[in-house]
């Protein structure tokens, strides 16, 4: 079973993936997080497997900019858990 979050991209992170997808030198994976981050702001949607994969991929690179791995973090944070038995 997988659990719905409750949380949602807040104003700060939000910003922060408006940034990243303006950012012409941002990659494709920090723009897939940014997306994500930034289509659930104001909503209690959840992250794909796929933008959690490029979330995580912005966090870990090193070349990533402060914005992106905000938006990454934000996308990541609202990744669906699997409940527990």
């Amino acid at each position: 079973m997988v659990t719905k979050k409750s949380e949602s991209t807040g104003k700060a992170a939000a910003s922060a993936a408006g940034k990243t997808l303006h950012n012409p030198k941002a990659s494709k994976a920090a723009k897939s997080a940014a997306g994500s981050a930034l289509a659930q702001h104001g909503t209690k949607d959840v992250t794909s497997a796929r933008a959690a994969s490029a979330a995580g991929k912005t966090l870990a690179n090193p070349k990533a900019g402060k914005a992106a791995k905000s938006a990454a973090a934000s996308a990541l944070t609202q990744k669906p858990g699997k409940k527990k038995r």
